[in-house]
């Protein structure tokens, strides 16, 4: 696409005041001259509606908000393309000047009538709401009651060895648990005291003792015991970052009249000011809950007996888990260690199986008294219910499936972009695992909003590049999302010194360097999404976790980070599987004894899958052996991996189910040895792509596309709607380019590129067979192919910059660095550099511009310009006419037309980020918050800069 832009306006836009960056090209961010397409589906993408784009959460830094400023701020976001918001009280940033700015409480009268007049001008310019509970996460607040604040049964030991006398002061134990003390309101009492064999073969309770007296005496009998006590704490923890009004003690998410009251108070409070909140908000929003360890509730020993069917008391010094001091914030666990019980043999196994009781039974009450009540309260106020439904706390599955719009969160760190590594669930990796457990509720109840706290930034503050964004949002369209809620944007007045009221996320402001060009991004991501959300995500396999093993050994784990994974691949075979050509979902044991089995398949809700791969599941519940045996006989096919089930989980029965379900387990391998097959976990040095393939090849299982030389940077996901069938291919690597050949099991259809950055769409050339396609994939590059009945378009123009006798641009640059805050400087350069490896230059953050001359004898052998390596956004003109912009991949510019024989100029502009500048104000502490502990970054043009 060609933009006719002027030398004399080229120029103009560089010398822009460089506080604040209007736009380097508008013609090129904003104009669209597009045909229209007669495809509602191309329609949309083309023009993607207000659902489709993303939303950001908006963050009311300390309640010190005010009307005008506030729409102010839903103007800019409006002219970015964002539409909706998600207004997220919260508390002050530390260390950032508030300047007099006065303060609302959150739910009181000035605070409503702000928000009321926000409402009001969010929907004048279309603009959805949302807003969150509470403030912070976990929501709670100084106004709940003693028996409303959240509560923790922690663990403390102690080794002691027999035959000799103790004195222990209670004083003593309960300081143990000072750590945990997080709040100054909190309180803990010693709960138990218990004396134990060191080692254990067969259970034993142990001995109980008298704790009534502020010291006392432990006899211990001969051999090495330990000495377990637990200490009740409440209220121990605050709400992290709680705004004004809404901070102090967490809230008991176990107690459901604590979690109603808490809701009611919220809405009682927004409808008495306002009106009905479903009139004005989309959703309610609920963060993910960190409980810092919270396990306990006042009657939890009464419930678990109802529903277990027998004490957990004396069991429960066993199944409790020591917090980790280095990791109370998501209530690490301390696994094993020398100075607790250990036990071998049938008393292992009988505390493994009471964990899982004891697990499942918090699970059960979390669903009961908070999810319920609160997705029962939204239901009431007429608004959807969204909630990052992961933590300990939550079902991997159920919990997101009763959501009207479940969540997941996508990272953005400086290992995104480099190379996966094996078995591992973060390097590499902007998703975290729960998002295909998200996504996979959403579509197994037939959402197909997938939302995502989307590029969430806590270590790459400044220094986020488009680049690197695009990377770990493409990553997210990968693992199944199909709705951004960016992390985020913060409301800063704009005479706020730099860089203004930062709490969180992604540098999203105006003062941002590359601002001018977050539409390009913005209108990319709306259009995918628009594609995604219009369409259904396809897949035929299921994959089953061996979560009550894992429960049974290691507890609960915080999904977001888990400690612990079992087994430690468990998270990469959907990788794996969509790497290979696949798709798949995640269901579990209730999703497959309550679906149903005919050609083939499983079906449940709108899915059906003729695989279920099972990981190393050893526990299975007793009803799980009839579903297998319907699924087979219907032609379905199940395969074990690294394991066979061959027991249940839970202590009631267990004896007798045990056996049965080892004997049918075998009976119906042997019943149906084609469709119940056992096959080996990847080797320990085994790449998961290739254990996969192998296992294709072998199992002989289909896939939606064969790709011949599968990589881990590269991935698919694909998509059908009645008008077409949609491949979304990314390449997430930012050095690494990749060719393949993909033959698409799409019969008769014509292959489309429809190009989300621009809207066009382009026949995708091919040679012979037309669903056999050549892709090349620069970094960073990614791909949306479309399958349908159209024949006639313009051809996609794949470059071919192929450098053969090169020419390279040399000679004297001249320079003209338009740093943020200071005054336009020049300078020449006879080579070009890398900002940060220069003293005078390392502070350096803004826009660039570079500008050459050279000479040409025949420019019909050049079809490109190739800036090399290029450490920030690059805007190219050549005798005076632009070439357009590049924000991530290779910076390859088209010159075929522009390219002249004899003398030729070159003026190169590139935007920064503002990461080292940051980094070199001393004396701003909100900078040196977020940038000093990170590295100095790459900035400027490095080149070399080339015609090829």
């Amino acid at each position: 696409m060609t933009m006719n832009i002027s030398r004399r306006k080229f120029v103009k836009l560089g010398s822009l005041a460089p506080l604040f960056y209007i736009g380097p090209f508008p013609g090129l961010l904003n104009a669209m001259e597009i045909p229209v397409g007669k495809s509602p589906l191309y329609q949309s993408f083309l023009n993607p509606p207000a659902q489709a784009r993303p939303f950001v959460r908006w963050w009311w830094n300390g309640g010190r908000i005010n009307e005008q400023e506030l729409v102010r701020e839903l103007d800019m976001l409006k002219e970015k393309g964002i539409s909706g918001v998600e207004i997220n009280p919260i508390a002050f940033p530390s260390g950032n000047k508030p300047m007099g700015h006065q303060v609302h409480t959150w739910l009181g009268d000035d605070w409503l009538d702000i928000l009321q007049k926000t409402l009001a001008a969010a929907k004048e310019r279309g603009i959805t709401c949302d807003i969150i509970v509470g403030s912070g996460w976990p929501f709670g607040g100084d106004f709940l009651e003693k028996d409303e604040q959240i509560q923790l049964l922690a663990l403390g030991t102690r080794k002691l060895t027999g035959n000799q006398n103790y004195h222990i002061k209670k004083e003593e134990l309960l300081a143990d648990m000072d750590f945990l003390l997080s709040h100054k309101t909190g309180t803990k009492e010693l709960y138990e005291v218990r004396l134990a064999p060191a080692y254990m073969a067969s259970f034993d309770a142990g001995t109980t003792l008298q704790i009534d007296t502020n010291e006392f005496s432990v006899n211990v009998p001969e051999g090495d015991h330990i000495l377990h006590y637990l200490v009740k704490l409440t209220g121990y923890t605050a709400v992290t970052h709680g705004a004004p009004g809404a901070s102090g003690p967490v809230l008991n998410h176990y107690n459901k009249a604590a979690v109603q009251r808490y809701l009611n108070r919220m809405s009682d409070a927004i409808t008495g000011k306002i009106g009905p909140m479903g009139d004005h908000f989309r959703s309610v929003f609920v963060d993910s809950l960190e409980l810092r360890g919270a396990n306990w509730c006042n009657d939890l020993l009464q419930e678990f007996k109802k529903r277990r069917g027998y004490d957990v008391a004396p069991y429960l010094p066993y199944i409790l888990f020591k917090i980790n001091k280095a990791s109370t914030y998501n209530g690490g666990q301390v696994i094993g260690g020398e100075d607790v019980t250990k036990f071998s043999g049938q008393a292992q196994d009988d505390i493994e199986r009471v964990r899982y009781d004891f697990e499942i039974t918090r699970l059960e009450l979390f669903d009961e008294r908070f999810l319920k009540t609160f997705v029962d309260w939204c239901k009431k106020n007429k608004v959807k219910s969204r909630v990052q439904a992961y933590g300990r706390e939550y079902y991997t599955l159920k919990s997101a499936m009763q959501l009207d719009i479940p969540e997941c969160e996508t990272w953005l760190r400086a290992d995104v972009g480099t190379d996966l590594k094996e078995k591992l669930f973060a390097s590499g990796r902007g998703y975290r695992p729960v998002n295909k457990f998200v996504a996979s509720a959403a579509w197994l109840t037939g959402k197909r909003m997938v939302s995502c706290e989307e590029i969430t930034n806590t270590s790459l503050v400044f220094n986020d590049t488009l680049e690197r964004i695009k990377i770990t949002g493409d990553q997210s369209n990968l693992s199944g999302v199909t709705h951004s809620i960016l992390h985020g944007f913060n409301y800063s007045p704009k005479e706020i010194p730099f860089p203004g009221w930062v709490r969180y996320g992604s540098y999203f402001n105006e003062r941002n360097t590359w601002w001018p060009y977050l539409k390009t991004w913005i209108d990319y991501k709306a259009r995918l999404s628009a594609v995604f959300q219009a369409s259904e995500m396809q897949s035929d396999i299921a994959i089953m976790f061996p979560s009550a093993d894992m429960w049974s050994k290691v507890g609960l784990q915080y999904q977001q980070w888990p400690q612990v994974i079992q087994p430690d691949y468990a998270n990469n075979v959907w990788e794996a599987i969509h790497q290979n050509g696949g798709g798949c979902d995640y269901i579990d044991e209730q999703i497959l004894a309550t679906g149903k089995f005919s050609n083939g398949q499983l079906h449940y809700g709108p899915r059906s899958y003729k695989t279920l791969m099972m990981l190393e599941m050893e526990s299975i519940a007793p009803e799980t052996t009839a579903a297998l045996k319907k699924f087979a006989a219907a032609g379905g096919r199940v395969i074990f991996i690294g394991k066979d089930p061959v027991k249940t989980f839970g202590l009631a029965n267990h004896k007798q189910q045990d056996q049965q379900i080892a004997i049918e387990i075998q009976s119906l391998k042997k019943a149906y040895p084609n469709h119940i097959i056992s096959y080996p976990a990847p080797a320990p040095t085994q790449s998961m792509i290739s254990w996969y393939k192998e296992l294709l090849a072998k199992l002989r299982i289909p896939v939606y596309v064969n790709i011949d030389k599968p990589v881990s940077h590269v991935n698919q996901v694909y998509y059908k709607h009645q008008e077409g069938d949609v491949f979304f291919i990314s390449n997430y690597n930012l050095k690494s380019a990749h060719e393949f050949t993909a033959t698409f099991h799409i019969p008769g259809k014509t292959a489309w590129v429809w190009d989300p950055q621009t809207g066009k769409k382009y026949l995708y050339p091919t040679q012979g067979a037309k669903n056999k396609l050549k892709i090349s994939l620069d970094p960073a590059e990614s791909l949306l192919i479309v399958f349908n009945n159209e024949t006639n378009g313009e051809l996609y123009p794949v470059r071919k910059a192929i450098h053969t006798n090169p020419q390279a641009i040399t000679g004297t640059w001249k320079v003209t660095l338009e740093k943020v805050y200071d005054s336009p400087r020049k300078l020449e350069m006879q080579q070009l550099i890398d900002f940060k490896e220069d003293p005078g230059l390392q502070s350096f953050g803004g826009v660039v511009y570079y500008e050459n001359q050279f000479m040409v004898s025949n420019p019909g052998q050049y079809n490109y310009l190739d800036l090399g390596a290029v450490h920030g956004i690059s805007a190219v003109e050549l005798n005076g006419q632009p070439l357009g912009f590049k924000w991530y991949g290779k910076h390859i510019y088209d010159i075929k037309k522009e390219l002249k024989s004899g003398q030729n100029t070159i003026k190169i502009k590139v935007t920064t980020t503002l990461g080292n500048y940051a980094k070199s104000l001393k004396d701003n502490v909100t900078a040196q918050q977020w940038t000093k502990a990170q590295p100095l970054y790459s900035m400027g043009m490095v080149g070399p800069v080339r015609l090829v």
